[in-house]
């Protein structure tokens, strides 16, 4: 399995980096994404560590280390500048903590997150037609989440995705060591979300061609 969306100590996460990796290969993860929460205050301090790590355990560990970023409750304004500065300073995938039903997001901050290019919409909640339109048209994959509190959204996510055939992506936003997942509890949480099994592969190859691996 690939999981694009994790945290470690950088941010809420119970894990330093090296531990979340060796935790993810042990439970039989192909490559897993580091993306702690950051804003302007934070994403200098956090996304050169997340990339030193992954220099350094990418060449001795079977998983792959993706360093990046989830852009948090950043003001919808600063959405497309914050990404720019995390591109700049290394980050190879840029979430967007998106409009979850369960935390007082902004509004505006999923249409912005898409406008600007993010790579993942993270647990986008109660998404827009319109918003998922854009997220297609801009290539933007649409997060289906394990997380708790996050995933009550699911269903509503994958039916509009599914409609408009945008592209969609099944994450843990593991943030303790149970809750990282393996493929049958994956399967599972998108059969929840009212998506047949097969959606799994077709998931996994979206984060696959994302982050540019076999």
């Amino acid at each position: 399995m690939i999981d694009l969306h994790t945290h470690s100590i950088f941010s809420d996460g119970d894990l330093i980096p090296a531990e979340l990796a060796r935790r993810a290969e042990h439970k039989g993860l192909s490559a897993i994404g580091i993306t702690d929460h950051g804003d302007f205050s934070n994403i200098d301090f956090i996304i050169p560590r997340l990339v030193a790590i992954a220099d350094e355990l990418n060449p001795v560990l079977k998983i792959k280390i993706i360093p990046g970023i989830e852009i948090t409750h950043v003001p919808p304004s600063l959405i497309a500048d914050t990404i720019k500065k995390s591109r700049d300073l290394g980050a190879k995938i840029v979430i967007v903590h998106g409009e979850t039903i369960v935390e007082p997001v902004a509004t505006g901050t999923n249409r912005a997150a898409i406008d600007a290019g993010a790579d993942i919409l993270a647990h986008p909640g109660l998404i827009s037609d319109d918003d998922v339109r854009a997220a297609k048209d801009q290539n933007v994959l649409l997060e289906i989440t394990a997380r708790k509190g996050h995933s009550l959204a699911n269903g509503h996510v994958a039916r509009l995705a599914e409609r408009i055939s945008t592209k969609m992506v099944i994450n843990t936003d593991t943030h303790a060591p149970g809750d990282l997942i393996d493929d049958e509890l994956a399967k599972q949480v998108i059969c929840g979300a009212g998506l047949n099994e097969g959606f799994f592969s077709e998931m996994q190859a979206n984060a696959a061609a994302l982050i540019k691996i076999d």
